[in-house]
């Protein structure tokens, strides 16, 4: 996993780093954006476009976001029947109405 969002876009997702990302690996849950470790480049262009610089390569990120962002591909999500996986491109799944399970526990 090359890069990972962090608690700080949790129900502000900006977007921002959708819009820059060349290989579409930024995925939308219901409140926070997820990238696929499998499908992401590490170009680290997302991390200077966040402006809640809620992104950050996995090395130096909370062990916890690292494990939450790896959950969102690889467990069943509320009201799916499969893990999400590594569909190819976020913009052919579109909104994910679900979120990774310590997302999911967050006061809104």
């Amino acid at each position: 996993m090359a890069y990972v969002i962090g608690s700080a876009c949790v129900d502000i997702m900006d977007r921002s780093c959708v819009e820059e990302c060349p290989v579409d690996c930024i995925y939308e849950g219901a409140r926070k954006l997820y990238i696929n470790p499998t499908e992401c480049i590490d170009c680290g262009a997302c991390e200077i476009a966040c402006p809640e610089q809620a992104i950050t390569v996995d090395r130096k990120a909370d062990p916890g976001h690292r494990e939450d962002n790896k959950q969102f591909f690889e467990v069943v999500l509320p009201g799916r029947s499969e893990p999400l996986g590594t569909p190819g491109g976020a913009s052919g799944v579109g909104r994910v109405d679900a979120d990774s399970p310590l997302i999911a526990k967050v006061g809104a």
